[in-house]
């Protein structure tokens, strides 16, 4: 056994566990000699079904540990258990000399070498199935000195665990949100107020990578057009959830070098993720970006339900979007170019828009997913 730690050194152990769980091995074994024990464990046990699992431990066989979780769990003292924070002693809890006598005592703890222990509740944020300590005295009964030194360390013992808690809790959100959004077809990109990139999902690294319609320029988002270039800027320059989501309606659409189509919608991500700090590094704002495609069937459908669209007009907005121009759309449909422009002109006027850029954007509109 190793000397015992001073306290301020085991104080400071213990919250390291707080933010890095795998230490715990090494602070049991700290507190056991701290508190002058045989064995210490941390561990868990369902209220309901007696079904215990020890998490960290040191001074025990594995056997026994092993044991405890299949078999002895369910014949421990610990029937009932003790207030939060309060240190009790086996005696404290049953009639010793019945305990002697039981399963527990003679199949667990006398093949150990030990007679008592003190118990106590560390965590009760579960309180179907509470996390405790337990310090093994040995042959020894337990005796206030014991359970003095055991005192000192519980309440630090308690809050670190809640600090593990909290961390694993922000950790299983952060997952699960980094996994929803790498399965998110359009590039999503995390930015901060100067429009630099704090985060991107794996479509987004793709569209990066492609370096055609965005770019990171020295950390900056940069898109390939000024004109988007200065929407983003000022939009996401205010800190402002108003102005970001005065800015979520609006469709920026962007054309890449060889011709592909983007839409581009801004959403703000509030203080839920920003947390209310002011750090320049903070994502104020997401960028979401995606390829047109117009090429469903119930997508046109909605269009031409909207606007009243003969099915000819239709053919030439979706054309118009998806290829850009009157000459290219009547070759692709087959029409003449006047045709094309009679249907054009007809599709302004039943939209409420005069230029064919601002058709990209209507489109866009329809299937902007932040829009309900």
């Amino acid at each position: 056994m190793h000397g015992p730690r001073k306290l301020p050194d085991l104080v400071e152990s213990i919250y390291d566990a707080g933010l890095d769980p795998s230490l715990w091995d090494n602070v049991v074994t700290g507190i056991r000699d701290f508190v002058g024990g045989q064995a210490c464990g941390l561990f868990s046990k369902d209220s309901i079904s007696k079904f215990g699992v020890t998490h960290y431990y040191c001074g025990a066989d594995p056997h026994y540990i092993q044991l405890y979780s299949e078999t002895h769990s369910k014949f421990d003292p610990l029937t009932v258990l003790p207030p939060h924070g309060r240190i009790v002693s086996i005696p404290e809890l049953v009639n010793f000399d019945e305990y002697r006598r039981g399963r527990f005592y003679q199949e667990w703890m006398q093949p150990q070498g030990c007679s008592d222990a003190a118990n106590v509740v560390l965590d009760k944020s579960n309180a179907s199935c509470p996390v405790m300590m337990t310090v093994l005295s040995g042959r020894r009964m337990v005796d206030p000195a014991m359970k003095h030194r055991l005192s000192l360390i519980v309440p630090h013992a308690s809050r670190a665990l809640l600090i593990n808690r909290a961390i694993d809790s922000k950790l299983t959100l952060v997952t699960a949100l980094a996994d929803v959004l790498d399965n998110l077809a359009s590039g999503i990109f995390l930015l901060d107020a100067s429009c630099r990139l704090v985060h991107a999902n794996s479509a987004g690294h793709v569209l990066l990578a492609a370096d055609e319609v965005v770019r990171s320029v020295a950390g900056q988002l940069v898109t390939c057009s000024p004109e988007a270039n200065q929407t983003l800027r000022e939009a996401f320059a205010t800190r402002n959830d108003v102005t970001l989501l005065a800015a979520r309606d609006r469709a920026i659409p962007l054309l890449s070098p060889t011709g592909e189509r983007y839409v581009a919608h801004i959403l703000p991500l509030s203080s839920v993720l920003r947390n209310g700090s002011e750090r320049v590094v903070d994502a104020v704002g997401a960028l979401l970006l995606r390829k047109v495609s117009i090429g469903g069937q119930s997508y046109g459908e909605l269009i031409a339900r909207t606007f009243d669209l003969t099915p000819a007009e239709l053919r030439v907005f979706l054309s118009i979007v998806e290829i850009g121009g009157v000459p290219e759309t009547a070759a692709a449909l087959g029409i003449a170019e006047t045709t094309a422009k009679t249907h054009l002109h007809r599709v302004f006027a039943k939209t409420g828009v005069s230029r064919q850029a601002d058709l990209v954007k209507l489109a866009a509109g329809f299937s902007n997913p932040l829009v309900h």
